[in-house]
């Protein structure tokens, strides 16, 4: 099992000592991990915080009230929070991440002073990217906030869209996190997975099994989504038990259809693939880029 996969959390075992990663590329993503996140906090009692940037208060309020929760009780009760990040990484002006760990630090022994089962944390981190004092310090508070959750009754999980923040960035602060937030599957089957991923601070899709008859088209599907992701595309085989002429093909056409500039970086193929693909001529492609898998010594 990679590195990778062994630090990734579903969204539903998310619970205390968790400081997870998110890191997305699409809207319909960060609402499914963000409503499921908030509705299990106030199920279990917990203290629940949000930090709004890019979405509205409103918005992330109308994520719940549509999957069936009620917001109402828990804001006036005080369980529930939904602020602004200039309410709060920013309240009073340029970003001191020291005062922040330490409001979080306060705030984790004030949720259980008032019978609270624990205090649960989500910021979109966004906000970062304006022209902020103190943001420059992001990466610092990330390493620093982990001893706020690690051993209690606290978790969070930081924002990230992808589509705003360069890849050495996300890279930087996917590594500051103890862990990341398992993608849901574009497509799950007994023989194969296919996992959106971040890789080094970009977007990946990870084929995890046998991509043949059965599952063409479920990867044919995947490979067409993936067009709308920013900049390179990145498909990573290190999980590929099998693939035949049609996927390998389908590969083919992906990054035939990039516009000029873009490639299609198909990673830890298994050696004799490669060389099928060079034998065809199809690493010959300009807009495709195939690396082979590193033996196991």
């Amino acid at each position: 099992m990679s590195a990778n996969r062994t630090r990734e959390r579903p969204i539903d075992d998310v619970g205390h000592g968790d400081h997870l990663c998110l890191a997305f590329a699409d809207d319909a993503e960060q609402r499914r991990v963000v409503t499921s996140y908030l509705q299990v906090g106030l199920d279990r009692g917990e203290r629940v915080l949000y930090f709004a940037d890019q979405n509205t208060p409103g918005q992330v309020l109308n994520w719940l009230r549509e999957a069936g929760t009620d917001p109402a009780a828990a804001l006036d009760s005080g369980q529930l929070t939904v602020t602004t990040a200039d309410d709060s990484y920013l309240a009073d002006g340029p970003f001191d991440a020291d005062a922040m760990v330490t409001a979080l630090h306060k705030e984790v022994s004030d949720c259980l002073a008032a019978g609270y089962t624990g205090l649960r944390v989500s910021g979109e981190m966004s906000w970062a990217l304006r022209d902020i004092p103190g943001a420059d310090r992001l990466d610092e508070y990330e390493r620093k906030v982990n001893a706020v959750f690690a051993g209690h009754a606290a978790s969070a999980i930081c924002q990230y869209d992808a589509r705003r923040f360069d890849a050495a960035s996300l890279h930087s602060f996917d590594r500051r996190h103890p862990a990341i937030v398992a993608p849901h599957p574009l497509f799950t089957s007994p023989s194969l997975d296919l996992v959106p991923s971040l890789r080094n601070g970009q977007q990946a899709l990870r084929v995890i099994g046998d991509v043949d008859y059965h599952s063409f088209q479920a990867f044919s599907s995947a490979l067409e989504s993936i067009l709308d992701w920013p900049g390179d595309l990145t498909v990573d085989m290190n999980s590929l038990q099998f693939i035949d002429l049609a996927g390998m093909r389908a590969l083919v056409r992906t990054a035939e259809r990039l516009r000029a500039g873009r490639r299609l970086h198909v990673v830890d193929l298994d050696p004799m693939l490669c060389e099928v693909m060079h034998v065809v001529g199809w690493d010959q492609i300009p807009s495709l880029s195939v690396t082979a898998r590193e033996a196991l010594a």
